[in-house]
């Protein structure tokens, strides 16, 4: 009951207090920060304390590799965006997302592979959006929290009750699928338009990289050093990464 009970209030918590903070400092500061692993984190963690370590250091290799899969997802949404309304960006960027879910499950690469594979991409897909001017500017909608809150829950625990039954590497990838990202994205998108809903995105890039060591970190370390130890160097890393990049976003 208590660990059902964190299920249904931590990750709502967490995503509330960052999309205060988000909406307080704008849409690239919004995306950053809700690229942190305030959604995967909890997953991993609930799923470690019920499936063990050894499952969940592979389930956050697989959502390593869903970081691809979540650029996909937001390099589709954002040249869409230029031209189509956020329903056909949404169904675009979506489909996209699930044939690179298919695509990421089948591939057997190392842990190392994988996380250079990953920031190789996070440092070259900024420079594959499409140019939106700095004065473009909008407002993160607050009707949208209900349904942050909603899905985040229920993405937490269908993952988690499912994972025995999906296995670790396809646990893991679904553990990245982008709530964060289609609901922020499609109301903002909807209210301020498709220049300001890119800004968005290409914020969340540069947050990608501190989950990137989050779940590297988890990895390597959950077999070895226990589900705590392992969790707290994790987050640690995650935190430290996440502020340097924000000094490499654009002003």
């Amino acid at each position: 009951m208590t660990l059902l009970l964190l299920k249904l209030l931590l990750v709502p918590t967490l995503i509330l207090a960052v999309t205060l903070a988000g909406r307080r400092w704008g849409p690239e500061v919004a995306g950053w920060l809700s690229a942190f692993p305030i959604l995967s984190g909890p997953i991993l963690w609930f799923i470690a304390l019920e499936q063990g370590a050894a499952f969940a250091a592979t389930a956050a290799h697989g959502t390593l590799l869903a970081v691809l899969a979540i650029l996909t997802f937001s390099l589709a949404y954002a040249w869409a965006a230029q031209r189509r309304s956020w329903p056909d960006c949404m169904l675009i960027a979506l489909c996209l997302y699930g044939l690179s879910v298919l695509a990421l499950r089948q591939l057997d690469t190392s842990l190392i592979v994988s996380f250079v594979s990953v920031i190789a991409a996070l440092l070259l897909v900024p420079l594959a959006f499409p140019t939106v001017p700095r004065w473009v500017t909008g407002k993160t909608v607050t009707s949208d929290l209900p349904w942050r809150l909603i899905s985040a829950a229920t993405l937490v625990l269908l993952v988690t009750y499912l994972a025995n039954h999906l296995g670790p590497r396809l646990s893991g990838l679904l553990a990245m699928f982008p709530v964060m990202s289609t609901v922020l994205v499609g109301f903002s998108h909807r209210q301020s338009g498709g220049q300001f809903a890119t800004r968005l995105l290409r914020g969340m890039v540069y947050g990608y990289f501190g989950f990137a060591c989050f779940c590297a970190v988890l990895a390597l370390t959950l077999p070895e050093l226990g589900i705590g130890a392992a969790f707290i160097l994790a987050l640690t890393i995650a935190l430290l990464v996440h502020l340097i990049a924000r000094r490499f976003m654009p002003r």
